[in-house]
C-alpha cells in the first residue's frame, strides 16, 4: 500500500526521529507505574496484553495479580484444567482471550520446550496472538520491529495525520498500520510502542485531549490546523439489539442445577443456570420452563420471581428474568450444554459464571429451601 497522504512535518527521517525522541522522553518520565512494565518478562507481557485487549488498565490491575499469583509460569497455567483459568478470568469477559490463552500454554509446555517463541512468525501460529499481540510481545519483551496498532495508537496517528479512514472499519487497519511502521524506532521497539499507546491512553484521549501537554503536538497536523475534535473518524455503530431472556434457579434436595455451556463461542466454558430466549409472544414464566425442559430434559416448576437483571454484551444487550424453581421430574437429557451438576449453594464460588450470572447470585441466598 502506497501512502498517499502527505506526512506533513514527517516527511523527513530527521523529522521522524525528533518525533521518536521527544515521545520516548515524556514516556521515561510520565509512564503510568504498571507491574508488567517491572521487567522484561514475555509471559507477564503477553498476560497484560491479552488482559488489556478492549479492557481498561484500572480492570485489568486486580485480575492481573491474582492470575500471576494462581500461575506464576506458564508451565503452572499449562497444568492447569480450564475450569480453574476460568474462573480466575471470571467477570473480565471476552472469555474467547482466557481459553486461548490456556491452549498457547499447553503447547508450548508440550511442543516449544516451555518456550516462548522469540520469532514473531512462529508465535502467532498459537490460539490467539493475532497482529497486535505478536507485535506487543515480541517488541516489548524481545526487541524485535514490529509496530503496534492498536485504539490508542489509531487515534495518535489519525490525528497526526489527519488519516479519513475510519478507524473501526477493518479495512482501515492496514492503512494505519503503514503509518504506524513508518514512525517506529526500530532501535527501541518496545519502548516507542509504548510510548505510542501510553500517550492515547493519557493526554490524545477520545473526549478531552490535552493537546497544550503533548510532547509532539508540533508534528499534529490535526492540532495545527485546529481539527483535532474531527479525529479519527468511524463509522456510525449499529443499533445494539436487545434480547428477553428467562433463567431458572432449578432446587432439588437442597442443590442447585447448574449446566455448562459449550467451550467455542460467547460464554464458552462458563456455568450458568438453564435459560434462554423467549419465543415470540412467549411469556418469561413459560420460557423459562420450557428451556429448562428442552435444556436438560427435566420438568420444574416455577415457585416465584426472583429478580430482573440487565446487561450488556459488546454487541448486544439483555434483559434477564430469573425465576425461583422446583425440580419435578426426569433425569438429565443435555441439549446444549456439555456438562451438568447439582451443587450447594455453599459451593457456587468453585464454579465460573458470566457476569449477568454473577448480578444475581448473591440474592439466592435470601431464598431458603423451606420457601421453595
Amino acid at each position: 500500500m502506497v501512502l498517499k497522504d502527505a506526512l506533513f512535518n514527517l516527511k523527513q527521517h530527521t523529522d521522524i526521529c525528533r518525533f521518536q525522541k521527544k515521545l520516548v522522553k515524556w514516556y521515561q518520565t510520565h509512564q503510568r507505574k504498571l507491574p508488567w512494565r517491572e521487567n522484561l518478562d514475555p509471559y507477564r507481557i503477553w498476560i497484560s496484553e491479552v488482559m488489556l485487549q478492549q479492557t481498561q488498565v484500572k480492570t485489568v490491575l486486580p485480575y492481573f495479580f491474582n492470575f500471576i499469583d494462581r500461575f506464576p509460569t506458564l508451565h503452572d497455567l499449562a497444568k492447569s484444567d480450564l475450569g480453574t483459568v476460568l474462573k480466575m478470568w471470571e467477570g473480565l469477559g471476552y472469555y474467547a482471550r482466557a481459553r486461548n490463552f490456556h491452549k498457547a500454554a499447553v503447547i508450548i509446555t508440550k511442543d516449544l520446550n516451555g518456550t516462548i517463541p522469540d520469532n514473531f512468525y512462529q508465535f502467532k501460529k498459537l490460539p490467539g496472538v493475532g497482529d497486535y499481540i505478536g507485535a506487543a510481545v515480541q517488541s516489548i519483551a524481545f526487541g524485535h520491529p514490529f509496530a503496534v496498532v492498536d485504539g490508542n495508537v489509531k487515534r495518535v496517528l489519525a490525528r497526526v495525520h489527519c488519516i479519513k479512514h475510519p478507524a473501526n472499519k477493518p479495512s482501515s487497519h492496514n492503512y494505519f498500520k503503514k503509518y504506524a511502521d513508518r514512525l517506529l524506532d526500530k532501535n527501541d521497539p518496545g519502548t516507542f510502542n509504548q510510548a505510542m499507546m501510553e500517550l492515547g491512553a493519557l493526554l490524545c484521549t477520545h473526549r478531552n485531549p490535552q493537546c497544550n501537554t503533548c510532547p509532539v503536538s508540533e508534528f499534529c497536523k490535526a492540532f495545527l490546523s485546529d481539527k483535532v475534535a474531527r479525529y479519527p473518524r468511524r463509522i456510525k455503530a449499529k443499533k445494539v439489539p436487545a434480547y428477553h431472556i428467562a433463567a431458572g434457579i432449578v432446587r432439588k434436595n437442597g442443590k442447585l442445577l447448574i449446566t455448562r455451556r459449550k467451550l467455542e463461542g460467547l460464554l464458552g466454558g462458563l456455568w450458568e443456570f438453564p435459560g434462554g430466549k423467549l419465543k415470540k409472544h412467549e411469556n418469561a414464566p413459560s420460557a423459562c420452563i420450557r428451556e429448562i425442559r428442552e435444556e436438560t430434559g427435566v420438568t420444574a416448576r416455577i415457585e416465584s420471581h426472583l429478580t430482573t437483571i440487565h446487561h450488556a454484551y459488546t454487541h448486544f444487550k439483555i434483559q434477564m428474568d430469573v425465576f425461583n424453581c422446583k425440580y419435578i421430574s426426569g433425569p438429565i437429557h443435555l441439549n446444549g450444554p456439555i456438562d451438568f451438576k447439582w451443587i450447594r449453594l455453599k459451593d457456587i464460588d468453585k464454579f465460573a459464571f458470566p457476569k449477568a450470572n454473577l448480578k444475581f447470585i448473591p440474592m439466592i441466598e435470601e431464598v431458603r429451601d423451606d420457601h421453595i
